[in-house]
């Protein structure tokens, strides 16, 4: 499951990347595989966190399982 990260809230993908042109059909984060494709993923996460990703837009998303 993804979510968005902003400071202190957490929100669905389809509030943020509804109107996003990177996004899919279906206003989703492109996510195949274990891989954001239309973001990057970003290292130097302390141990027992959650894979994260920034979008081409500059939100902070992450794979919650």
């Amino acid at each position: 499951m993804l979510v968005v990260m902003m400071k202190d809230q957490l929100l669905a993908p389809t509030a943020v990347c509804q109107t996003c042109l990177m996004a899919d059909q279906g206003g989703q984060p492109r996510f195949h595989h274990g891989r954001l494709t239309c973001g990057r993923s970003l290292t130097n996460l302390q141990e027992g966190q959650p894979p994260q990703y920034e979008c081409q837009m500059g939100f902070k998303i992450a794979d919650i399982g």
